[in-house]
């Protein structure tokens, strides 16, 4: 079974494709971490990804094209793919169903995690992580059991990303949806597209995913 899993940053796509992956024994392949693992390792691929990042250019459609390709190749027929971050365009969408009929696949869902702006902002512009372990806390949600000590490890510093404030969160937002808007209608027409509360409790997420895909 492959599917494509849509949201905006902080919408919980990780987190669900993580539980797709250990429930399911699918794969997340999220085009940034195929593109850093690809160069760092030096396959053929990544070369040609490290030279085009390298003059500070965008790294083309058909590299991440050969990257899908070389990943779909070495997961074999059995497992099925979590596409995360790509497609973006109709161009890209064309190009997976072509990569996907060459190795035999077609996608089976489109599932797209619907979250509020408001409260996602909320979500993002709360989070921390303690500096030594990183076990993850929020200003509203999950602090600390004792004010300023980790629950983990028991260090007293914690961090917070530079991005994770309000402009960036509906920066991202904005761009979301320009990117998802060419997709989503191509999709729409066969039929595969659902979309789920993304602000429900994690395991409700979960629980309305598996019953899609059942």
């Amino acid at each position: 079974m492959d599917i494509i899993l849509l949201g905006p940053p902080g919408a919980g796509k990780g987190t669900q494709a993580q539980r797709l992956e250990q429930r399911h024994g699918m794969r997340q392949l999220s085009t940034g971490d195929m593109l850093r693992g690809a160069v760092r390792a030096g396959t053929p691929v990544g070369l040609k990804a490290k030279a085009v990042m390298d003059r500070g250019e965008l790294v083309s459609d058909e590299i991440v094209s050969e990257l899908i390709d070389a990943e779909l190749t070495a997961m074999g027929d059995d497992v099925g793919a979590i596409f995360d971050g790509y497609p973006r365009t109709a161009a890209q969408a064309s190009a997976l169903d072509e990569i996907l009929a060459r190795h035999g696949r077609s996608l089976d869902h489109v599932i797209e995690l619907v979250v509020d702006e408001d409260a996602l902002v909320e979500r993002i512009t709360g989070r921390f992580t303690c500096a030594n372990c990183g076990a993850g806390y929020h200003d509203s949600f999950k602090q600390p059991a004792r004010p300023g000590v980790c629950d983990e490890c028991g260090a007293t510093e914690f961090k917070r990303r530079p991005d994770d404030n309000e402009e960036t969160v509906r920066t991202r937002m904005v761009e979301y949806r320009a990117k998802t808007a060419p997709i989503l209608p191509i999709y729409e027409e066969r039929g595969i597209v659902s979309r789920v509360d993304g602000m429900q409790a994690i395991d409700e997420v979960t629980g309305n995913i598996d019953a899609i895909l059942a």
